[in-house]
């Protein structure tokens, strides 16, 4: 699985406004919704479970990245929104630090190997130093599009 095939190229949100967590995943979460990968009438519930999930444990992973996510029967396949925070978020990340970069993700509730599959794809890239950094760097869209790009190329060639 690729990282493009997770990413919803609009649902890339390289100035992220929001400053709190439960607000960021909210942003992330209305991108999905105005992409209409979910219909708007779901956002309450979906963003209930995604702020559950973060009160079992922060998904703020350390190294200035999140990866928020809930699973739903609204989707048939993981599908991601990413945000890039100058000023940072609060995750309580395990480092305390904050947060930079963000990945929401849903993932269809009835398929847990897709979840696992696309959260080994994300975390490969987020183990990356060199991956972590461009992203908090990116300023625009294209600049997410392009990193995703050549990390999709990348883990491809290493897996040929």
């Amino acid at each position: 699985m690729n990282l493009r095939d997770i990413v919803v190229s609009d649902a890339i949100v390289p100035g992220l406004e929001a400053t709190k967590r439960d607000h960021a995943i909210g942003e992330l979460l209305d991108r999905l919704i105005a992409c209409g990968v979910v219909d708007g009438a779901s956002r309450a519930p979906l963003l209930k479970e995604a702020l559950a999930r973060e009160k079992r444990g922060s998904t703020g992973f350390g190294h200035g990245v999140a990866v928020p996510h809930t699973k739903t029967a609204l989707v048939q396949k993981p599908v991601a929104a990413v945000g890039v925070s100058q000023g940072g978020v609060d995750f309580s990340s395990l480092d305390r630090q904050p947060v930079h970069s963000i990945i929401f993700m849903l993932s269809p509730k009835d398929h847990p190997e897709a979840h696992l599959e696309a959260m080994e794809t994300i975390f490969g890239a987020l183990s990356q130093e060199t991956f972590r950094r461009f992203l908090r760097q990116a300023r625009n869209r294209d600049d997410v599009l392009t990193l995703l790009d050549e990390t999709d190329g990348a883990a491809n060639a290493g897996s040929a």
